[in-house]
Protein backbone atom coordinates (compact mmCIF):
# COMPACT_ATOMS: atom_id res chain seq x y z
CA UNK A 1 0.00 0.00 0.00
CA UNK A 2 1.66 3.44 -0.60
CA UNK A 3 2.54 5.72 1.89
CA UNK A 4 0.44 8.83 2.12
CA UNK A 5 2.52 12.14 1.83
CA UNK A 6 0.55 14.16 3.59
CA UNK A 7 1.59 13.57 7.33
CA UNK A 8 -1.85 13.75 9.48
CA UNK A 9 -2.37 17.01 11.29
CA UNK A 10 -0.77 17.49 14.63
CA UNK A 11 -2.56 18.17 17.76
CA UNK A 12 -2.15 21.93 19.57
CA UNK A 13 -0.31 21.79 22.60
CA UNK A 14 -0.37 24.56 25.22
CA UNK A 15 1.94 26.95 24.04
CA UNK A 16 4.62 28.03 26.51
CA UNK A 17 5.46 31.91 27.95
CA UNK A 18 7.93 32.41 25.44
CA UNK A 19 6.42 30.93 22.30
CA UNK A 20 3.10 33.14 23.27
CA UNK A 21 4.89 35.87 23.65
CA UNK A 22 6.78 35.45 20.43
CA UNK A 23 3.57 34.60 18.74
CA UNK A 24 1.91 38.12 20.07
CA UNK A 25 5.23 39.98 18.75
CA UNK A 26 5.06 38.69 15.11
CA UNK A 27 1.14 39.38 15.30
CA UNK A 28 2.52 42.97 16.46
CA UNK A 29 5.15 43.45 13.57
CA UNK A 30 3.00 42.09 11.13
CA UNK A 31 1.19 45.85 10.81
CA UNK A 32 3.42 48.05 12.28
CA UNK A 33 1.06 51.20 11.09
CA UNK A 34 -1.65 50.11 14.01
CA UNK A 35 -1.62 51.37 17.20
CA UNK A 36 -0.67 49.52 20.18
CA UNK A 37 -2.84 49.57 22.87
CA UNK A 38 -0.99 50.29 26.40
CA UNK A 39 -2.29 48.78 29.33
CA UNK A 40 -3.64 52.17 31.76
CA UNK A 41 -2.19 50.69 35.32
CA UNK A 42 -4.02 49.91 37.67
CA UNK A 43 -7.48 50.82 37.91
CA UNK A 44 -8.03 53.63 40.35
CA UNK A 45 -10.43 53.28 43.44
CA UNK A 46 -14.11 53.77 43.02
CA UNK A 47 -15.75 55.77 46.06
CA UNK A 48 -17.92 53.77 47.80
CA UNK A 49 -21.21 54.14 48.05
CA UNK A 50 -23.63 55.92 49.83
CA UNK A 51 -24.83 54.27 52.87
CA UNK A 52 -28.46 53.24 52.81
CA UNK A 53 -30.88 55.99 54.32
CA UNK A 54 -32.87 53.14 55.38
CA UNK A 55 -31.61 49.97 57.14
CA UNK A 56 -34.22 46.68 56.79
CA UNK A 57 -31.88 44.30 58.00
CA UNK A 58 -31.12 45.18 61.72
CA UNK A 59 -29.09 43.06 63.91
CA UNK A 60 -27.23 43.56 66.81
CA UNK A 61 -23.58 42.35 67.23
CA UNK A 62 -24.22 39.17 67.45
CA UNK A 63 -23.90 37.29 64.31
CA UNK A 64 -27.84 35.57 64.51
CA UNK A 65 -29.30 32.74 65.06
CA UNK A 66 -29.06 31.03 61.97
CA UNK A 67 -26.08 29.98 59.63
CA UNK A 68 -27.44 32.00 56.65
CA UNK A 69 -27.74 35.41 58.84
CA UNK A 70 -23.88 34.99 59.30
CA UNK A 71 -22.78 36.15 55.63
CA UNK A 72 -25.67 39.38 55.96
CA UNK A 73 -23.89 39.72 59.34
CA UNK A 74 -20.40 40.16 57.81
CA UNK A 75 -20.57 41.38 54.91
CA UNK A 76 -22.79 44.08 56.33
CA UNK A 77 -19.78 45.15 59.07
CA UNK A 78 -17.09 44.89 56.19
CA UNK A 79 -19.47 47.51 54.71
CA UNK A 80 -19.09 49.45 57.86
CA UNK A 81 -16.08 49.17 58.38
CA UNK A 82 -14.77 50.47 54.95
CA UNK A 83 -17.02 53.14 55.27
CA UNK A 84 -15.46 54.23 58.50
CA UNK A 85 -12.02 53.66 56.96
CA UNK A 86 -12.77 55.91 54.52
CA UNK A 87 -14.24 58.69 56.40
CA UNK A 88 -11.33 58.10 58.42
CA UNK A 89 -8.59 58.76 55.87
CA UNK A 90 -10.53 61.62 54.40
CA UNK A 91 -10.23 63.29 57.35
CA UNK A 92 -6.36 62.38 57.27
CA UNK A 93 -5.82 63.67 54.09
CA UNK A 94 -7.93 67.30 54.79
CA UNK A 95 -5.18 67.46 58.16
CA UNK A 96 -2.31 67.02 55.93
CA UNK A 97 -3.13 69.33 53.48
CA UNK A 98 -4.26 71.95 55.90
CA UNK A 99 -0.47 71.61 57.57
CA UNK A 100 0.93 71.84 54.23
CA UNK A 101 -0.74 74.81 53.36
CA UNK A 102 -0.06 76.10 56.94
CA UNK A 103 3.85 75.49 56.92
CA UNK A 104 4.03 77.02 52.94
CA UNK A 105 2.34 80.10 54.48
CA UNK A 106 4.90 80.34 57.15
CA UNK A 107 7.48 80.03 55.15
CA UNK A 108 6.47 82.79 52.51
CA UNK A 109 6.05 84.87 55.36
CA UNK A 110 9.58 84.32 56.36
CA UNK A 111 10.81 84.74 52.93
CA UNK A 112 8.96 87.90 52.74
CA UNK A 113 10.41 88.78 56.32
CA UNK A 114 14.00 88.44 54.97
CA UNK A 115 13.61 89.77 51.70
CA UNK A 116 12.13 93.23 53.23
CA UNK A 117 15.11 93.13 56.04
CA UNK A 118 17.36 92.72 53.38
CA UNK A 119 16.10 95.40 51.08
CA UNK A 120 16.24 97.55 54.20
CA UNK A 121 19.61 96.78 54.65
CA UNK A 122 20.64 97.40 51.30
CA UNK A 123 18.80 100.85 51.35
CA UNK A 124 20.46 101.91 54.45
CA UNK A 125 23.74 101.12 52.84
CA UNK A 126 22.93 102.78 49.70
CA UNK A 127 21.79 106.07 51.79
CA UNK A 128 25.07 105.76 54.15
CA UNK A 129 27.28 105.50 51.17
CA UNK A 130 25.23 108.67 48.92
CA UNK A 131 24.81 110.88 52.32
CA UNK A 132 22.03 112.73 52.87
CA UNK A 133 21.48 116.10 51.67
CA UNK A 134 24.05 118.75 49.91
CA UNK A 135 26.26 118.63 52.99
CA UNK A 136 26.57 114.61 52.63
CA UNK A 137 27.47 114.93 49.13
CA UNK A 138 30.17 117.31 49.78
CA UNK A 139 31.68 115.74 52.66
CA UNK A 140 32.07 112.48 51.08
CA UNK A 141 34.02 114.28 48.38
CA UNK A 142 36.28 115.78 50.56
CA UNK A 143 37.01 112.50 51.94
CA UNK A 144 37.63 111.52 48.35
CA UNK A 145 40.12 114.03 48.00
CA UNK A 146 37.75 115.89 45.26
CA UNK A 147 37.14 119.50 44.65
CA UNK A 148 33.62 120.54 45.37
CA UNK A 149 31.64 123.47 43.63
CA UNK A 150 30.66 126.69 45.24
CA UNK A 151 27.42 127.85 45.20
CA UNK A 152 26.31 130.78 43.23
CA UNK A 153 27.56 134.14 45.04
CA UNK A 154 29.58 132.62 47.58
CA UNK A 155 33.54 132.85 47.95
CA UNK A 156 35.88 131.06 50.04
CA UNK A 157 38.38 133.05 51.14
CA UNK A 158 42.03 131.69 52.81
CA UNK A 159 40.76 132.70 56.57
CA UNK A 160 37.53 130.58 55.54
CA UNK A 161 35.00 132.94 55.99
CA UNK A 162 32.55 132.90 53.01
CA UNK A 163 32.04 136.74 53.00
CA UNK A 164 34.25 137.95 50.17
CA UNK A 165 34.03 141.42 50.86
CA UNK A 166 37.82 142.19 51.55
CA UNK A 167 40.96 141.77 50.01
CA UNK A 168 41.25 138.46 50.44
CA UNK A 169 42.56 135.97 47.72
CA UNK A 170 40.01 133.57 47.05
CA UNK A 171 40.72 130.56 47.38
CA UNK A 172 39.14 126.82 45.28
CA UNK A 173 37.79 124.24 47.58
CA UNK A 174 40.14 121.44 47.71
CA UNK A 175 40.48 118.47 50.34
CA UNK A 176 42.80 119.05 53.36
CA UNK A 177 46.04 119.77 52.92
CA UNK A 178 47.69 116.17 53.71
CA UNK A 179 45.33 114.28 51.48
CA UNK A 180 46.19 114.11 48.41
CA UNK A 181 43.90 116.24 45.34
CA UNK A 182 44.21 119.05 42.53
CA UNK A 183 44.49 122.44 44.37
CA UNK A 184 44.09 125.23 41.53
CA UNK A 185 45.20 128.42 42.40
CA UNK A 186 43.34 131.91 40.67
CA UNK A 187 45.63 134.73 40.00
CA UNK A 188 43.78 137.81 39.53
Amino acid sequence: MPRDTNPPPRKKRALSPTSLQASQLSHLFANPTTPIPLPTGPPTKKSLPAPPEIVTNVQGSSAGAGSGEFHVYKAARRREYERLRAMDEEVAKEKEAEEFEEKRRERERADEERTRKNREKREKKKNRGKGKGPKGKEEEKKKQGGVVARKDGEKETEEGDNEGDGGEKPVAVTAAADGPGLVIHDDD
